[in-house]
């Protein structure tokens, strides 16, 4: 069995990912086509299960094979988020907590066995030198990593490019929280909610980003109580100016007229594909904008019509249609070429990002 994981184990699996999915086990045996009596004992060990039962639990599951046969890694298993294996089915909080870890971790384990393969090999993680203690010096740390990566103070036109660039491997996944992200030696990992409007999208990946520049080990949105309030207000911070730097806003801001400004700021937070409340905060921050005027751009939110005609109507790259950043990308078509995975697992890789079909190709081009 893969990485030498028991019988017993690969129930213990199957038992966590059931109850993180809220499922009993009569509910999991009729989705599978088993007797509950069989779904009892492969959790205890007791029972054996072949390849194409193993893929139907982990569909149903919502998981992956490759979770289900796989030990958790270590720094997983030791991130303070994470509930208690016996507790996992006790409430929506620690179904959801043990939901982002496993995507986390299958991500984490994909990430490196493309870089074990060598086929990947990741970019030094950038490490703010400074230290951090508000919102200001995470702004300032934002500019300094926008500076690194020589990207001005322009649009960047592929996040997870940037966030790959600055050593952290992101991935779109399905997710009942923001993202998560850890750091594991010398691979940083991001997982981000494909349930997020493609601006939130982006900035849930500079969040995460902002934990691994800032020097956060692991980072979770779940769970996040009153002491770390502050620090994720840093986090933030750091999302909106590495997104949109405030020196943009501030010409905004100059424009004459209250309309004049908003459809000013329309165009900047449709050009650099952030959300509403993001660039107003923006230009918030700049302390040009009068309380009153504030409020009433926060409460005129731009229709889509309006923000796709502040960029003549061309289409706007994101991270609605991307799932993998692109080094990642390559480096599976890379391994797909030199036959150290099969087309299926490739597509597993890319989180459905291609078909089988597309890669097949790709891979003898």
């Amino acid at each position: 069995m893969v990485e030498g994981l028991s019988w017993v184990r690969i129930g213990e699996r199957v038992r966590e990912s059931r109850a993180a999915a809220g499922l009993s086990q009569q509910a999991l045996a009729d989705a599978v086509g088993l007797e509950r009596s069989m779904i009892s004992k492969l959790e205890k060990g007791d029972r054996r299960i072949d390849a194409v039962e193993l893929t139907r639990l982990a569909h149903v599951l919502e998981s992956s094979v490759s979770h289900l046969l796989s030990s958790m890694p270590e720094i997983i298993s030791r991130r303070a988020g994470i509930p208690d294996r016996e507790d996992v089915g006790d409430s929506v909080a620690a179904r959801s907590a043990y939901r982002t870890e496993v995507q986390l971790s299958v991500w984490l384990r994909d990430v490196r066995q493309l870089v074990e393969a060598g086929v990947l090999r990741p970019e030094p993680i950038r490490r703010y030198p400074r230290t951090v203690t508000g919102t200001e010096e995470a702004r300032e740390a934002a500019r300094w990593l926008r500076d690194e990566l020589r990207l001005g103070t322009g649009p960047i036109d592929s996040v997870s490019e940037a966030c790959e660039r600055a050593g952290q491997f992101t991935t779109v996944v399905p997710l009942p929280s923001d993202g998560a992200s850890l750091v594991d030696a010398e691979v940083a990992v991001a997982v981000v909610s494909e349930e997020q409007e493609p601006g939130r999208r982006r900035s849930t990946a500079a969040h995460e980003l902002a934990h691994m520049v800032l020097g956060d080990e692991f980072s979770s949105d779940l769970g996040v109580h009153a002491s770390r309030q502050e620090r994720e207000q840093s986090m933030e911070a750091f999302a909106a100016e590495f997104l949109l730097p405030a020196d943009v806003t501030r010409t905004v801001a100059e424009e004459p007229g209250e309309e004049a400004r908003r459809q000013d700021l329309v165009r900047v937070s449709a050009t650099y594909r952030v959300s509403w409340g993001l660039a107003v905060t923006q230009l918030r921050h700049t302390g040009l904008l009068d309380s009153e005027e504030s409020r009433e751009l926060s409460a005129r939110t731009p229709t889509d019509v309006e923000f796709k005609d502040a960029v003549g109507w061309k289409p706007q790259p994101d991270l609605a249609s991307v799932r993998v950043s692109p080094r990642y990308a390559s480096a599976v078509v890379a391994a797909l070429r030199e036959a150290l995975i099969v087309p299926q697992r490739a597509v597993e890789m890319m989180r459905g990002q291609v078909s089988v079909e597309e890669l097949t190709e790709a891979a003898t081009d």
